[in-house]
């Protein structure tokens, strides 16, 4: 199983973010909220839980995923998984 530091994952997300939702890099902070400050709707969010899905190996809770609102809270939400 492989192990990614919150780092890693950040780097992951910012990536998954620019490349498939293009969002500037700069834009995206560890504060940064998904909808408000990167204007992201639902589909985007489940998108990105689908990417870092396939990144991790693991599955994101339903009930997890309606907590998250920043880019902090997903790095958090995917390094709990594993």
């Amino acid at each position: 199983m492989a192990e990614y530091s919150k780092e890693q994952i950040f780097e992951e997300l910012k990536k998954i973010l620019v490349d498939e939702l293009e969002i500037r890099e700069e834009d995206i902070k560890m504060e940064s909220n998904l909808f408000e400050d990167l204007d992201l709707d639902s589909i985007d969010a489940v998108d990105i839980a689908v990417r870092m899905q396939k990144f991790t190996d693991k599955k994101l809770p339903p009930a997890e995923f309606k907590k998250i609102k920043t880019v902090n809270d997903v790095v958090e939400a995917v390094f709990a998984l594993i």
